[in-house]
């Protein structure tokens, strides 16, 4: 058979991922932190971006009324993918030529002072304690209430552990030598003001001897908070301990051996200390009274606050509102009349026109993006209408392939738009994969429960608990079983290790030991 070259023509389809398209999917699991800074990135770079005049980037100032219509406009044009040019608002008013250099003027030419003719156009001034205005009226900013005031500039400074520390060792260490090694070690806490640092090897490091290092961290041990700067659990109760005169030989022991604490081996640490066991839950309410991460109250960073992108309220028929919420929606309009106005003299047109076309991109993708997180979010809402009306006990099962099928979309859109994304309800605030629960089977055939719901059962199982009757995994089992709820024994340990419950064994020797205290 000869090889010869033939010419065919075959038609088929196929999926691209543009840069556009790829850029859309990722707009769609951004963060409303993330999408804030893309945004402001667009708009640095594209110069037919901007944001809505009421922002408080741009400076300018405009009334409820025109913000409204503005509104309307943007979001009338929004569904085309365009919005109209933005005009200048009272762009050639006398107010904006009203100004001091103007009022210093005419005071001159006629020989009268108008720099006061109205004292109550000035700018506002702000109240010295925003928080007294209702009970002092006659303070400055007081008058009628309206004015608005940011929180922030009355939040105090965060102070670090480190700065804390800091503040601290001129008045604890005298020489230089020894401030050296105490700014070596401090950099060695982490965020609880554990030293996690090889003393031979810092003392290696800085030419120095381990006892000159010892002697130094033994001195910065007895530093503000109590427990900083120990290497261990036992060290850092220790210390503490010591600082309120409570570290005596029994205490010492108890301290020494909190493995036998955590499985509540009671009666081999009454043997170990040499106490009855009146004396042990003494020690052991001293010990829940310290604080085993001293380091925790002073935050590295600031924390941020978590925003909402959805909102759900109850309606007056019954049924839930689910609504967007306006303040985690950006706004970014695209001005048309600077692209003709530019365009009409042919230059740079090839350079503008492609900004227009990524503008009315992220128009369109940010309009997209809304309505797929609404979609979500009311099906979402539509699924655990008992969750909602209940709470934790009546949450359903659910997957992302059932809200997929529902709004007929992919699993991945779907766990995109629930990624980081947060929905406020009347029973709080939750992530939306937190309505994402594994499905746990159902005695005869009956409905299936949700994973995170009998975690909550078999909580409130062991809280209502007594001493006298504490109940194993298997009676838990027992118990779920003849509520419907088909668990295996493993499964039921698995939970409540996840919930950080000890066993039975060990909550039975605890609830005995304080109900025997407590005389019942």
């Amino acid at each position: 058979m000869a090889l010869s070259a033939n010419l065919f023509l075959r038609q088929s389809q196929s999926l691209v991922m543009t840069p556009q398209l790829m850029q859309s999917i990722q707009l769609l699991q951004m963060t409303h932190f993330e999408l804030t800074q893309f945004i402001a990135q667009e708009v640095e770079k594209n110069p037919l971006l901007d944001f809505p005049s009421n922002d408080a980037e741009t400076g300018s100032e405009r009334s409820a009324e025109e913000d409204d219509a503005y509104a309307r406009q943007a979001e009338e044009a929004s569904s085309d993918g365009e919005y109209d040019s933005r005009t200048e608002v009272m762009s050639g008013d006398w107010s904006d030529r009203t100004d001091s250099a103007g009022a210093g003027r005419m005071t001159d030419e006629l020989d009268a002072n108008y720099s006061n003719v109205f004292p109550d156009d000035g700018v506002p001034q702000r109240a010295d304690a925003p928080e007294l205005i209702s009970q002092w009226k006659s303070m400055p900013g007081g008058g009628d209430g309206t004015e608005s005031y940011d929180l922030d500039d009355f939040v105090a400074g965060q102070v670090s552990l480190r700065d804390h520390l800091a503040q601290q060792l001129p008045f604890l260490l005298s020489d230089m030598a020894d401030r050296l090694i105490a700014q070596f070690l401090g950099d060695q806490l982490d965020e609880a003001g554990y030293l996690h640092a090889d003393l031979g090897e810092a003392a290696e490091r800085l030419g120095t001897t381990l006892n000159d290092v010892e002697r130094v961290l033994a001195s910065l041990q007895t530093l503000d908070p109590p427990g900083v700067f120990a290497r261990s659990l036992s060290e850092c109760l220790a210390i503490q301990l010591r600082q309120k005169d409570r570290y005596d030989p029994a205490m010492k022991a108890f301290v020494g051996n909190l493995e036998l604490l955590a499985r509540r081996d009671f009666a081999t640490l009454k043997r170990i200390c040499g106490v009855d066991e009146e004396d042990l839950l003494d020690m052991l309410s001293e010990i829940r009274q310290l604080n085993p991460k001293p380091g925790s109250g002073f935050e590295a960073s600031v924390s941020e606050g978590i925003m909402p992108d959805v909102v759900v309220r109850a309606a007056s028929d019954g049924s839930w509102q689910v609504e967007l919420n306006p303040d985690a929606l950006p706004r970014v309009l695209v001005s048309q009349s600077y692209f003709a106005n530019v365009t009409k003299n042919g230059e740079d047109h090839a350079f503008l026109s492609d900004c227009l076309q990524s503008a009315n991109w992220l128009t369109r993708s940010l309009d997209q993006r809304a309505k797929t997180i609404m979609k979500v979010a009311s099906e979402i809402v539509r699924q655990q209408d008992a969750f909602l009306l209940h709470g934790v006990d009546h949450l359903r099962p659910l997957n992302l392939k059932t809200v997929a099928d529902a709004i007929k979309m992919h699993e991945s859109t779907v766990s995109r738009v629930t990624s980081n994304k947060y929905m406020l309800t009347p029973r709080g605030l939750f992530e939306l994969k937190y309505f994402f629960t594994v499905s746990i089977g159902a005695v005869e055939g009956g409905d299936s429960h949700s994973a995170e719901a009998v975690r909550h059962k078999i909580r409130a199982l062991i809280m209502q608990e007594r001493p006298e009757a504490v109940l194993s995994d298997d009676d838990i089992v027992d118990i779920l079983n003849k509520g419907g709820i088909e668990l295996a024994r493993r499964t039921v340990a698995k939970y409540r290790e996840a919930m950080n419950i000890a066993s039975s064994v060990q909550r039975r020797r605890e609830k005995r030991a304080l109900a025997k205290v407590a005389g019942f």
